[in-house]
């Protein structure tokens, strides 16, 4: 009882500065291919058609990330460099937001830095991060959102607003893409089930106790029930002003927003034709079936972009996974049970899906937490002192990601077959 108690030093300096690499890593070739590629043939027509208020399209997917693609489009220019601006900036803070996430929930400062460093070298957010799809977006509220959460519990005398952050960013997060919808229950539920064990019966009303003391259960579902809802609808009120071109995003007008939404529902379930890169759940945890985005001539040169995960650590985190679901049932370890349960939350929707056509970026969430798995497993051995095999994971990691580097980021290639130098699987052409 004499010793100094252990007051671990806020790594922030850190998080900025493996941030901030990772941005200027995610510009370099920003602009090339300087032509939209995969996705972004979907995405800039419905950036184009809400920065015009002209017409809602491609709407199986809500409008927030066409939104966001959108302004960058109006701030920076209808091309290469203003359709990728916003995913390279959300992606970063995405790193940040789960760097923080992970330091609140841990107060470990190796193993938030250590998260940054393999989901800034893990391939697959620095992939999405350079093109104009809607993942990142999601993703990256996601990750505000646990950063909020993670901080209301740590510091309970910020539980309020953290808590309002953490409820408005849930929103976001659906109305950039529904995937996060899942995991948007997943808080409410766990400030029910801590609460509900410290306060009993008087679980609707008490204020003390875990998860954060001064806030009840009630006041809980406003910041988490009712401000997510409302922040989700928030991103189609621009939709009201496509009345002036014959439609209308109304509540209740006919064709309106509760129309759409059904309509998005039969889009999102409907059968669709066989795609080269399809793949399913099982293929994403083994790293088996990754897409080549880009593999052309293009921009005067071989160009090949190849969405994977760092073939290292997604392989590594599976055993961390297990081995963060043990310490969380068998010594209560809460930061590793929340990122176990965070995962299989994140895949099981893929398992259970009734979507016929899946691809490997639909991995990218749950690979962000098998990552924030093997951070805290290679943490538990750097506490014990052995700290060569930590390290060897990180510098292999780094090691990886230069390697591949060029296959990220449509660097000029040598020629045709130089995907044979990254392809080391026949599954990966």
């Amino acid at each position: 009882m004499s010793d100094v108690p252990e007051h671990p030093r806020d790594p922030l300096i850190w998080h900025v500065l493996v941030a901030a690499g990772f941005l200027a890593l995610c510009l370099v070739r920003l602009a090339i291919p300087g032509k939209p590629y995969f996705d972004e043939v979907h995405y800039l027509p419905a950036a184009r058609d809400w920065m015009a208020l002209s017409q809602p399209s491609n709407i199986e997917h809500p409008p927030l990330g066409k939104e966001i693609i959108a302004l960058g489009m109006r701030l920076f220019g209808d091309g290469p460099f203003g359709w990728r601006i916003f995913p390279a900036l959300f992606g970063t803070l995405g790193l940040f937001a789960g760097m923080r996430a992970l330091w609140f929930a841990s107060l470990s400062r190796f193993a938030s830095i250590a998260f940054g460093w393999l989901v800034a070298t893990g391939f697959m957010l620095l992939v999405q991060s350079r093109i104009a799809m809607l993942d990142v977006f999601m993703v990256s509220f996601v990750l505000i959102a646990l950063w909020a959460l993670a901080g209301a519990v740590r510091e309970n005398e910020t539980g309020r607003r953290r808590l309002a952050v953490a409820g408005m960013c849930l929103g976001l997060a659906m109305a950039a893409k529904w995937n996060a919808v899942p995991l948007a229950v997943l808080p409410g539920l766990a400030f029910v089930l801590v609460r509900a064990r410290a306060a009993g019966w008087r679980v609707v009303t008490s204020h003390r106790g875990a998860p954060v003391a001064g806030i009840s259960t009630a006041e809980a579902f406003l910041w988490l029930g009712v401000v997510p809802l409302l922040a989700y609808a928030a991103c189609y009120v621009p939709g009201l002003w496509f009345a002036a071109h014959g439609y209308t995003l109304a509540p209740f007008a006919p064709g309106g927003i509760v129309e759409l939404h059904r309509h998005m529902l039969e889009l999102q379930t409907e059968q669709l034709p066989p795609h080269t890169y399809q793949s399913r759940w099982y293929q994403w945890v083994f790293d088996w079936r990754p897409i080549w985005y880009l593999y052309e001539k293009v921009d005067g040169a071989q160009r090949g972009v190849l969405m994977i995960g760092n073939p290292l650590t997604m392989l590594l985190g599976l055993p961390a996974l297990v081995w963060a679901g043990w310490q969380g049932i068998a010594r209560r370890g809460c930061d590793a049970m929340a990122v176990f349960v965070l995962y299989a939350v994140a895949l099981g929707m893929w398992i259970l899906a009734d979507k016929p056509v899946q691809f490997y970026y639909h991995y990218l969430l749950p690979g962000t937490f098998l990552l924030a798995a093997l951070a805290l497993a290679l943490d538990e051995f750097w506490k014990r002192g052995k700290r060569r095999l930590p390290l060897t994971v990180l510098t292999l990691s780094g090691l990886l990601f230069a390697y591949f580097f060029p296959i990220l980021t449509a660097a000029a290639l040598p020629g045709e077959m130089s995907f044979l130098d990254y392809a080391w699987l026949v599954s990966w052409r």
